[in-house]
């Protein structure tokens, strides 16, 4: 059997007030995933932990992203998390603070014939 790719899930997330690249790379994942409910496993006959899924995040200071917290959010299956510069980071006012937004993508891929 081969990893075929089955869907591609895409998301935003956003810390109005903190700037913590983490938070909003966990929120826009959390977006891209939990708008949908697959069972594209289950149609297959398989365990919907035998999902892996590919995750990219672009987000203002990729360096700083705990990636691991990212994972925790993955529902089913395994996963890897790639992090990139991108997304959006708007100064407030009194250049003092910023809001940081973070895009997802999430690949799901599954063994099959």
């Amino acid at each position: 059997m081969a990893l075929k790719r089955m869907v591609l899930e895409i998301g935003m997330g956003s810390d109005i007030r903190g700037a913590d690249p983490t938070k909003a790379a966990v929120r826009a994942l959390r977006d891209a995933l939990w708008h949908n409910s697959l069972n594209i496993a289950k149609a297959l006959g398989l365990d919907t932990d035998a999902m892996q899924v590919e995750v990219t995040i672009g987000v203002p200071h990729p360096e700083k992203v705990n990636k691991q917290e990212v994972l925790a959010i993955l529902p089913h299956g395994t996963g890897t998390v790639t992090v990139v510069d991108g997304g959006l980071e708007i100064v407030n006012d009194e250049n003092t603070g910023s809001t940081l937004i973070a895009n997802a993508a999430a690949v799901v891929w599954l063994d099959v014939a």
